[in-house]
């Protein structure tokens, strides 16, 4: 089976940037065939290369990019244990109608991913029913619970790519600096939920005059930034590496940007709605916004901005979240938090680009090339590689229309807005698994 994407700008940062062919073997790319790429570039440099070729199949992707499969190293699955929320299957779906290739499945499922049999579990059903590639992230401690850390040899050799206990915090620092120094000999990033929950608790929106004036507890920037600061401590102490997850605050980049000044080995995530919104999105108390951490404050959301714009935040994640109806149709301080993320995280960042934040180039080192070095994964565009590819058409205008999602959730604060550019085409090793081209 030959497969050609022909005519696109071929957009891989640090490697190739220009109009290209890829030809493509039984899920493998054999060939880049170049169109005047500045010297030294990857690719052939001969048109003429084409003509041995005799695809079975051509992707016309021209006036469009083609990029490495993006990776969402942050998603909620929902399965095993709460199915009628999501599952692997509408959840990898809704993955590839994003332009996904790769997800991380988080581990706080019922039963908690804490031990091998769950991991083959949730690698088994990808395998059944998945659209695209699933890691599961495995548990940092036992049921999530805090007190004693998991088998991470086993788990990492079940298939786990790295830990979190994502949800809740591990607030016993002796144990977190034990589970970085096991972590480290496994070469298992330790993804961490940075809160103090104290000055969380009973809160639920960001504390500050929009709570006041609602008349909802806040949750203080601190209850995040304190968190941060004693893990990047522990980052240094152990040398393990650390990675943040949906950072939030100006202090948190902050206390990022200096470790990283400091050469402490920690990379950090922010997701899409904390670059976008703030927390004016809940007036009205409005509980398709209400997340958690929940959303800050205009200053935090450009602080965030800032952290993405210099490489204090690695990674762009979505934190997809679904919920049903059950959880979120109900009064604010009751409904459950969180939101989808995974078919409007492409628009959104494109946002940025367009308002001149980041280059298209840092947006896809954020959506896949930095997820990728962090998981140890080589997903680049170059002869040899797997071809996961995601094809990204930046004209198409559409509006948010949650009843059209593949994901089973709804929840999303995006609903009616207009975007401007989305992923039209997702390829996992060789396979059109999500097509919306037009051409």
């Amino acid at each position: 089976m030959l497969t050609l994407i022909k005519g696109g700008r071929i957009l891989d940062p640090g490697k190739i940037d220009g109009i290209a062919d890829i030809i493509i073997k039984d899920g493998i790319i054999i060939e880049i065939i170049t169109k005047g790429l500045p010297s030294g570039k990857s690719g052939k440099k001969s048109a003429e290369s084409l003509k041995k070729f005799k695809p079975d199949n051509i992707i016309n992707a021209s006036g469009k990019i083609v990029v490495p499969g993006l990776i969402d190293m942050h998603v909620h699955l929902r399965e095993p244990g709460q199915e009628y929320k999501e599952t692997i299957e509408t959840g990898t779906l809704s993955a590839a109608a994003g332009g996904f290739t790769s997800v991380c499945a988080m581990p706080n499922t019922i039963p908690v991913n804490d031990n091998r049999q769950v991991t083959e579990y949730i690698l088994n059903r990808a395998k059944e029913v998945g659209k695209v590639n699933v890691y599961p992230v495995a548990a940092i401690s036992m049921g999530l619970k805090g007190e004693s850390l998991c088998e991470y040899g086993d788990l990492k050799e079940a298939g786990a790519v790295a830990l979190s206990d994502d949800g809740k915090p591990v607030t016993n620092s002796l144990l977190m600096r034990r589970a970085m120094e096991y972590a480290k000999g496994f070469r298992l990033p330790v993804i961490s939920h940075c809160e103090v929950s104290e000055l969380s608790a009973g809160g639920a929106m960001n504390e500050g005059t929009v709570a006041t004036k609602m008349g909802l507890a806040g949750i203080p920037n601190e209850a995040e930034s304190i968190m941060v600061e004693r893990d990047i401590a522990l980052c240094g102490l152990t040398g393990a590496h650390l990675h943040i997850a949906h950072v939030s605050t100006s202090q948190s980049v902050n206390a990022i940007r200096e470790a990283k000044r400091k050469g402490i080995p920690v990379t950090a995530e922010t997701a899409p709605h904390y670059f976008t919104l703030t927390e004016d999105a809940v007036c009205g108390y409005n509980t398709k916004a209400k997340m958690h951490p929940p959303l800050r404050s205009a200053f935090d959301r450009d602080a965030v901005r800032e952290g993405l714009a210099d490489g204090t935040i690695d990674v762009i994640a979505t934190d997809h979240a679904p919920h049903s109806s059950l959880e979120k149709d109900v009064e604010f301080d009751l409904a459950a938090n969180g939101i989808v993320g995974l078919e409007t995280s492409v628009s959104l960042g494109l946002r940025l680009v367009e308002e001149g934040i980041i280059s298209l180039s840092g947006l896809i080192e954020k959506m896949s090339c930095n997820p990728a070095r962090i998981l140890c994964l080589d997903r680049s565009i170059k002869t040899g590689n797997v071809a996961d590819i995601t094809i990204i058409d930046p004209g198409v205008v559409y509006t948010v229309d949650s009843s059209s999602f593949c994901s089973l959730g709804r929840n999303t604060p995006f609903e009616g807005w207009e975007m401007k550019g989305k992923a039209v085409l997702t390829m996992v090793a060789g396979k059109v698994v999500f097509d919306n081209m037009v051409n």
